[in-house]
């Protein structure tokens, strides 16, 4: 008969954030998530598992350290060695997210096929489909290398023990949820199984200074599954993102430790998998309507990289006591206070009327520089009057319908000039010169002036 030193332990987990509680709680007090809490067992680590999370160093002085990256591993996919700060660093890890069915899978076969036409060893771990659909997958995108091992395993100790008997260059996990480790009876992708797995992946890639992807589920509202921490402990966050009713992909980088962050590549999904778009500015405007009212192009910046993209806006009169207020790819809060910014110091009374904002394409742009953007592309459709076509606009606007500078002013101003566009209109307060570039400068200072430069 077992004693109360043998019962087992458990405490109940938030399995969206990974809160901890000695007891169920409705709504989780970590991110207010409701009915997320599930009862798990709390096993204590054997000595096996303990020293396989040890690093076993000594304390060293910071002027001792060597503190050299080494050479990055360049994939030979632009699109991703730019969005990785220039490639992939020896023992890092790697989160990539996104939705189902966005082509993480593919994106990251493709990017082991590359390295291992350079003669790199490389190891694709999969616990969600067979070796034979990864193999028809490689078929179809062109991924047959000898050097590109497939491995279909989620026992994480069989992982650990295959990755030291191999050594390969780089590592894929697809996906981190179907890893279970032996040491917790919880099912596969729970919040106690992803932060154990991750946590001996990541020690393991450290030691053996092996980079190492982890593919991650996200949940509805778009985060990756599983404990925040996650986030936390990797050195770089990755979400692949798009439209199923558009062709191109987008990988963002969220947090990245070795590069910058908010950097974006730019893929287009085809019928052999995924192609780079080395051109984002002329993708995103290849359909820009000529002529057309509620129509203006911005130059945004993600990451280190501008980008042209379209505005476009449609303001209506409304048929319904309580006008709506539509926007996609442009956060709705801000939208509804550049309308009253109009409103109040533009004289456009758009009380009754419906407006709808859209980022053609589908982009999402959160800078504060598309609010000059915004308010053209408002005016022009409630006015019924087209916006020149070679005019590009940018810059925050304040409650009281000063316009304000932003950052990297002359980095967009060049790129509109090697798209071929004629006229920019920006804030007053740049410190740049932009002498040298081959377009008309309008420089403004509150929205009186816009309306008076666009029209």
């Amino acid at each position: 008969m077992g004693t109360s030193r043998d019962r087992i332990k458990t405490a109940f987990f938030c399995q969206a954030c990974g809160y901890q509680s000695a007891k169920w709680l409705g709504k989780c007090p970590g991110c207010g998530e409701w009915n997320q809490f599930v009862e798990e067992e709390i096993r204590a680590m054997d000595p096996g598992s303990a020293r396989d999370l040890q690093f076993s160093e000594a304390a060293t002085p910071i002027d001792r350290i060597e503190a050299d990256e080494g050479d990055r591993i360049k994939i030979g996919i632009d699109e991703m060695d730019r969005v990785l700060g220039g490639g992939i660093v020896g023992g890092s890890t790697i989160l990539v997210g996104g939705d189902p069915g966005i082509g993480k899978s593919t994106l990251l076969l493709q990017v082991l096929q590359s390295l291992a036409m350079k003669g790199l060893s490389v190891l694709y771990i999969t616990g969600e489909e067979s070796a034979r659909q990864i193999r028809l997958r490689g078929k179809r995108i062109g991924a047959s290398s000898s050097n590109l091992l497939v491995l279909v395993e989620i026992s994480l100790e069989s992982i650990i023990q295959k990755i030291r008997e191999i050594m390969p260059a780089v590592v894929v996990v697809d996906s981190i949820q179907t890893v279970y480790s032996s040491a917790l009876s919880s099912a596969p992708g729970s919040v106690g199984q992803v932060r154990e797995a991750s946590e001996r992946l990541i020690i393991q890639a450290k030691k053996a200074g092996i980079p190492t992807f982890l593919i991650g589920h996200v949940t509805k509202d778009g985060s990756i599954a599983g404990p925040k921490v996650l986030e936390h402990m990797v050195d770089t966050v990755l979400y692949f993102e798009g439209d199923s009713g558009h062709a191109y992909r987008i990988i963002r980088s969220m947090k990245n430790r070795y590069g910058p962050a908010n950097e974006i590549g730019v893929f287009e999904m085809r019928d052999r998998g995924l192609t780079e778009v080395s051109n984002p500015s002329e993708f995103f405007l290849a359909e820009r309507p000529k002529g057309a009212a509620g129509s203006i192009v911005v130059p945004s910046m993600e990451g280190t990289r501008p980008i042209l993209i379209e505005i476009q806006a449609l303001v209506s009169p409304t048929n319904f006591g309580m006008p709506r207020r539509t926007s996609i790819g442009v956060d709705h809060n801000r939208v509804s206070l550049l309308v009253a910014v109009m409103d109040k110091i533009c004289g456009l009374h758009l009380g009754n009327h419906d407006i709808f904002i859209n980022v053609a394409g589908g982009v999402r742009v959160d800078e504060p520089a598309v609010d000059l953007g915004i308010i053209s592309a408002a005016a022009s459709s409630f006015l019924d009057r087209p916006i020149d076509p070679g005019t590009v606009v940018f810059g925050e606007v304040g409650l009281t319908g000063e316009v304000r500078g932003i950052s990297q002013m002359d980095v967009r101003v060049k790129e509109a000039a090697r798209m071929g566009f004629s006229r920019c209109i920006l804030p007053r307060t740049t410190s740049r010169d932009l002498s040298g570039v081959k377009l008309k400068i309008l420089k403004i200072g509150n929205l009186k002036e816009l309306l008076e430069h666009l029209f």
